[in-house]
C-alpha cells in the first residue's frame, strides 16, 4: 500500500503540474485527435508518395524491394514497457541480448553508464548503430540518444558491411529522428518495484516549428533520468539472488562429485564482525564491544575433519557471500538533449545538429574480495583482555580470524561519462542525380574515480598492532631501534563491525582515477543516379567515399600511492587510434516487372576499407528478391561483412583489473578433495589489449520471404533463415576456458591461472587475440496483423493491433581454438514475444507477452560418469523451465492536449530462475510500475 500511495503521488504531482501548464498556456491551440501512430510493416510503395529511405540499403527508391530483412519498430513498440532508452526497447526484442544491463553491470567498471545494443548475441562490438543513417560518438552507448525524439528504429538483422562499413557483422540499428516534429510537449514519470525499491523518475520535452516560409525548421528535445537502482537490501525479498554450485556429496576423494545450485551460499570461513577459525576459541564471532558470541554458521560443504571451516556453506544467520553486498541494479542519473535545425535552399537541404549527454553513477561498488584472513597475534593491541587470557591460558600464541570488512573497504564508484557531438550536412539533387554529404565531430569524456581502494603496505603495518602505554600502536612504530617507522600508521580494530577508527581507514585507503577521451571524426559523400534502362524499370547506382578518425587518449592516477594499491584497476593510461578511407558502391537491377504477377530485382553491393594500421579489406554483398502476384516476396543475399579491432578494449588497453565469479571450473575434479577448495568463487582476471589484432570476417548468408495477402489487408507474415559464419573473431580465453584448455592439456592455459594452496583458482591472465571463429544460425520469425475496427463493424471505433516477433538459435558455436561449443541446445533456444494493442481516440491498452522457452543451463555441465575412473560429476539440476512475463499499459487522453499513462511489466511477479550467471536474461526485479503524463501544445 506504502508503494502505491508513493506512486500515485508523483503522477498526482505530474499530472497536476502539466494540467497547469496545458490549461495557461498561451500556446494552446485546436486540439487534434489522439494520435495511434499504428506502424505497420508495408511495402515502400505502399507507404505513400515520397522517396522512401530503406536502411539496409544505400539505394532510396520507390518500389525498390531490398534483399535484407529488417524489422521496423515503430511508435508502439517504442511505447511498450514504459522504456526509457533504446536499449531497452531492443533488449525486448528477440534477437537482442541484454549483455550489459544494469542488473549485471556490478564487478565491472567499464560497464557502468554504458547501454550497448547486442545483436545475435555476438557481442555488442558487433553490432553497428546509427542516428539518422550516420556513425555517431554514441555508437555502443545507447544511454546518449535522444529517446523522446526518437521516430522509428530499422533493425537490419543480416551483415551490411558494404553499405555502412565495419561493425555491421550481426546487422545494423539506425535510429531515425522525427525531423519534422512541430510544437511543445512535456512529459514526467514515476517508477517503482512491487517491493518499494527500484525507484525511477524521468521528465522531458521536446520542441519544434518551422520558419522562413517553411523552408526552414528547428527541433530540440531534452531529457532527464534518475534510476536509483536497487542496493544489496534488494536481494533479500528476491529468492535465489545468492545461488550458488556446491557439491552433494562432501567427503573428500568421493566418487560421486555430483554438485547442485542452490540458494543462498555464503563463505563458511568468514563473517562480517570477524570469525575465529583456529585455536581454542574456533568458533566464536566477535560482537562489536569486543565480547564472543558462537558463530551462527549454516550447513558446511566438503566437511572435513581437519578443516572445520570451509569456503562455502549454506545459509546461516552469521553468513555473506560477494552478491550479497553489491547492488542488484546499479543507479545513475542521465541526461540527454539533441537539436537540429535544416533550411531547404532550392534543390538542396542544409542541416546542422549538435547534442550533449551525460551519464552519473555514484554508488557503493564492490566489496574488495583479495583480503585474506588474518594471522593476529595475542600481543595484538585491540584484543580485548578477556580472550587474550583465555588464548595465554591454552599456551596459545596466535590464531586466524576471517573478516569480511564491508564496513570498512568497501569500494565506491564514481563516474560520469559526458558526449558532445556537432555535425553538418547536405541532401540535394543536381538534374537527375540525388546526393548526401555530411561531416560530424564527437567527443566522449568520461571521469571515474574508485573510492576506499586498499592500500596493501599500509594495510599490513596497521593490522600488526601492539600496546603501548594502555594505548594501541602500530607496531613498526613501537620499537624505536628500528628503521621501519611510519608516523601516519593508524592500527586497526579488526574485532567487531564498524570499529575502524578514521584515521585508519584514512591510512588504509586511496582513490584511484580514470580519465579518458575518445574522438570520432566522421566525414562520408554519396552520388545516386540512373546509368540506363532495364525492360524492368532502371539500373540505379549509387557511389561514395567516407573517411573516419578514431582516437582515444587516457591517463591515470599519477599519486604516489599507484603502485601501493592490493587490486591496481586503473594501473596504465592509453593513448591510440586508427584512420580508414573507404570507397563503395552499390546498384539496383530490376530484371523483371511484369504488373501483378512477377517482379525480379538483383542487387549487388561492395566497400574497400583502407584502414592505417589494418591496411586494406574489401567487403561485398549479393542479392536477389522475387515478388510474386503482388503478396509473396521471396528475397536471399550473401555478404562479407569485417569488423575492425577497436581502441578500447582490443587494440591498446592497457592491463587492467576485473573482479567476477567463475563460473565453472573444468579442473574441480582434481582438486575436489582439498580442504576449502572452492569451484565458484570470486577470482582476479588481468586483461589488455593487442595491436597486432587483424579485422574479423564473416560470410553472412540469409533467405527468407515475407507474404502480405491482399484479400486480408493488415496481414503480414514472415520468415528468415541466418546463416553467420565469423573468422579470425577476436577474443579471449576466460577464466572457466583456461582451465578448460588446461585440463586438455594446453601449458600456457595453465601458465594463466593461479591457484592458492586449497586449488581455489585465484587468478586468471586474459588478453586480446584472434583466436576464435563463432557460428550463428537461426530463423526469425515475424507476424502483424494491423485493422481498423470499422472494418468490422461502421459503428466500432479505433484500430486494433496485433504483432508477434519471435527467434529460434539454431547453432551458437564458439570454437575458441581448442574446442567447439555449442550453446544454442542452452536455455533459452526460443525467445518471443507477442503484443496487442487497441487504440481510439481517447483511450489505448498494449498488452504484451515475453517469452523465453527452457532448457538445460550448460550442457557442459551435464552429469556425466567418466568410464575410465568411475567420477560421476555434473549439476543435477541443470535445466530451467520456460518463462514467460506479461506486460501491460494502458493511455487515456483528456482535455484534448493532456495524457495519462500507465504500465506494468512483470505483472505477475515472475521470480528469477535459481542460476548463478545472473546475465540479465531473466527479469530480477519483479512486478514494476510507471504512471505518467504528457501534455502537447
Amino acid at each position: 500500500m506504502t508503494m502505491l500511495c508513493r506512486l500515485a503521488s508523483g503522477a498526482s504531482l505530474i499530472a497536476a503540474t502539466l494540467g497547469y501548464l496545458s490549461s495557461t498556456s498561451a500556446m494552446a491551440q485546436s486540439a487534434t485527435s489522439f494520435d495511434p501512430q499504428v506502424a505497420q510493416e508495408l511495402r515502400p510503395d505502399e507507404q505513400g508518395a515520397g522517396e522512401i529511405i530503406v536502411t539496409g540499403s544505400r539505394i532510396e527508391r520507390n518500389g525498390f524491394d531490398q534483399p535484407t530483412p529488417t524489422t521496423v519498430i515503430g511508435a508502439t513498440e517504442l511505447r511498450e514497457g514504459a522504456r526509457t532508452n533504446v536499449q531497452q526497447v531492443l533488449n525486448d526484442l528477440p534477437q537482442f541480448r541484454p549483455t550489459v544491463v544494469p542488473q549485471n553491470s556490478n564487478g565491472n567498471v567499464s560497464n557502468s553508464g554504458a547501454a550497448p545494443a547486442d545483436l545475435r548475441g555476438l557481442g555488442p562490438l558487433r553490432t553497428l548503430t546509427l542516428l539518422n543513417g550516420r556513425r555517431f560518438i554514441g555508437d555502443n552507448n545507447l544511454n546518449v540518444v535522444p529517446f523522446n525524439l526518437v521516430s522509428r528504429i530499422d533493425v537490419v538483422t543480416g551483415g551490411a558491411s558494404a553499405a555502412y562499413g565495419s561493425g555491421a557483422v550481426a546487422g545494423v540499428v539506425n535510429i531515425v529522428l522525427n525531423d519534422k516534429l512541430d510544437g511543445l510537449s512535456l512529459g514526467g514519470q514515476s517508477s517503482i518495484s512491487s517491493r518499494g525499491d527500484g525507484r525511477r523518475y524521468g521528465f522531458d520535452g521536446t520542441f519544434g516549428t518551422s520558419f522562413a516560409d517553411g523552408r526552414g525548421h528547428f527541433i530540440a528535445g531534452v531529457e532527464y533520468v534518475d534510476d536509483q537502482g536497487i542496493g544489496p537490501d534488494g536481494r533479500t525479498s528476491r529468492p535465489f539472488l545468492g545461488a550458488g554450485i556446491v557439491r552433494i556429496n562432501p567427503a573428500p576423494g568421493a566418487l560421486d562429485q555430483r554438485t547442485q545450485i542452490v540458494p543462498n551460499v555464503n563463505f563458511g570461513n568468514t563473517a562480517i564482525p570477524g570469525l575465529i577459525t583456529s585455536g581454542v576459541l574456533a568458533g566464536q564471532v566477535f560482537n562489536s564491544d569486543g565480547t564472543l558470541r558462537p558463530f551462527r554458521g549454516g550447513t558446511q560443504i566438503l566437511a572435513n575433519p581437519a578443516a572445520r571451516f570451509q569456503g562455502q556453506m549454506i545459509g546461516g544467520e552469521d553468513g555473506t557471500s560477494q552478491t550479497d553486498n553489491v547492488y542488484l541494479s546499479t543507479p545513475f542519473e542521465r541526461i540527454t538533449s539533441y537539436a537540429r535545425a535544416s533550411f531547404d535552399v532550392g534543390n538542396a537541404t542544409i542541416w546542422a545538429d549538435g547534442s550533449y549527454g551525460r551519464v552519473k553513477s555514484n554508488y557503493p561498488f564492490l566489496y574488495d574480495p583479495t583480503i585474506p584472513p588474518i594471522n593476529v597475534s595475542v600481543n595484538n593491541g585491540f584484543l580485548p583482555g578477556a580472550v587474550r587470557n583465555q588464548l595465554l591460558a591454552a599456551g596459545q600464541s596466535n590464531f586466524t580470524l576471517g573478516r569480511y570488512f564491508v564496513d570498512a573497504y568497501t569500494i565506491g564508484l564514481q563516474s560520469k561519462r559526458q558526449t558532445y557531438e556537432g555535425a553538418i550536412g547536405i541532401d540535394g539533387s543536381v538534374g537527375a542525380f540525388k546526393y548526401r554529404a555530411h561531416y560530424s565531430h564527437g567527443e566522449t569524456i568520461r571521469d571515474e574515480a574508485l573510492q576506499n581502494m586498499r592500500l596493501a603496505s599500509q594495510y599490513a603495518n596497521a593490522l600488526n598492532s601492539v600496546l603501548i602505554g594502555g594505548t594501541p600502536v602500530c607496531a613498526i612504530n613501537a620499537d624505536a631501534s628500528t628503521a621501519n617507522d611510519d608516523a601516519a600508521c593508524a592500527p586497526i580494530n579488526p574485532f567487531g563491525y564498524s570499529n575502524l577508527s578514521a584515521a585508519a581507514k584514512a591510512y588504509t585507503t586511496g582513490t584511484q582515477f580514470r580519465h579518458s577521451r575518445n574522438q570520432l571524426d566522421a566525414a562520408a559523400v554519396q552520388v545516386q543516379g540512373d546509368l540506363f534502362i532495364l525492360p524492368a524499370g532502371p539500373a540505379t547506382a549509387v557511389i561514395g567515399g567516407e573517411y573516419r578518425k578514431e582516437r582515444q587518449d587516457q591517463s591515470v592516477s599519477s599519486t604516489p600511492q599507484l603502485n601501493q594499491f592490493a587490486v591496481p584497476v586503473f594501473g596504465f593510461g592509453l593513448n591510440g587510434g586508427f584512420n580508414v578511407k573507404e570507397a563503395f558502391g552499390e546498384i539496383a537491377l530490376p530484371i523483371i516487372d511484369a504488373s501483378d504477377l512477377l517482379k525480379v530485382d538483383l542487387n549487388g553491393a561492395g566497400r574497400y576499407s583502407d584502414y592505417s594500421n589494418t591496411g586494406g579489406i574489401w567487403s561485398w554483398k549479393a542479392g536477389a528478391t522475387v515478388r510474386l502476384f503482388n503478396d509473396l516476396l521471396i528475397r536471399g543475399v550473401r555478404s562479407r561483412d569485417i569488423r575492425s579491432p577497436s581502441i578500447d578494449p582490443e587494440l591498446f588497453t592497457p592491463q587492467s583489473i576485473n573482479i567476477l565469479n567463475l563460473s565453472q571450473d573444468f579442473q574441480a575434479a582434481q582438486y575436489a578433495g582439498t580442504p576449502g577448495y572452492n569451484p565458484n568463487p570470486s577470482i582476479t582476471t588481468f586483461t589488455g589489449g593487442n595491436p597486432q589484432l587483424r579485422p574479423e570476417v564473416a560470410k553472412t548468408f540469409t533467405v527468407g520471404g515475407t507474404y502480405s495477402p491482399s484479400f486480408a489487408k493488415g496481414l503480414a507474415l514472415s520468415i528468415d533463415y541466418y546463416d553467420i559464419k565469423l573468422a579470425d573473431a577476436i577474443g579471449t580465453l576466460n577464466a572457466s576456458q583456461l582451465t578448460q584448455a588446461c585440463s586438455l592439456g594446453n601449458s600456457a592455459a595453465c601458465g594463466s591461472v593461479v591457484r592458492d594452496a586449497t586449488g581455489t583458482v585465484t587468478t586468471a591472465f586474459i588478453n586480446f587475440r584472434n583466436l576464435a571463429s563463432l557460428l550463428v544460425r537461426g530463423y526469425d520469425i515475424e507476424a502483424s496483423y494491423v485493422v481498423p475496427l470499422s472494418q468490422l463493424g461502421s459503428s466500432l471505433p479505433g484500430t486494433l493491433r496485433i504483432r508477434g516477433l519471435a527467434n529460434y538459435t539454431l547453432r551458437n558455436i564458439t570454437n575458441n581454438g581448442l574446442v567447439s561449443v555449442d550453446s544454442a541446445p542452452n536455455a533459452v533456444r526460443w525467445r518471443g514475444r507477442i503484443s496487442i494493442s487497441y487504440q481510439n481516440d481517447n483511450f489505448g491498452i498494449d498488452t504484451r507477452v515475453r517469452y523465453l522457452s527452457g532448457g538445460p543451463i550448460d550442457t557442459q555441465r551435464d552429469v556425466v560418469t567418466n568410464p575410465t575412473t568411475g567420477v560421476t560429476s555434473g549439476v543435477i539440476n541443470n535445466r530451467l523451465g520456460s518463462y514467460a512475463y506479461f506486460d501491460l499499459g494502458v493511455q487515456f487522453r483528456v482535455a484534448d492536449r493532456f495524457t495519462l499513462f500507465g504500465n506494468v511489466n512483470n505483472l505477475f511477479n515472475r521470480t528469477a530462475p535459481l542460476e548463478t550467471l545472473q546475465s540479465g536474461t531473466y527479469d530480477q526485479i519483479g512486478t514494476y510500475f510507471t504512471a505518467g503524463a504528457r501534455v502537447k501544445f
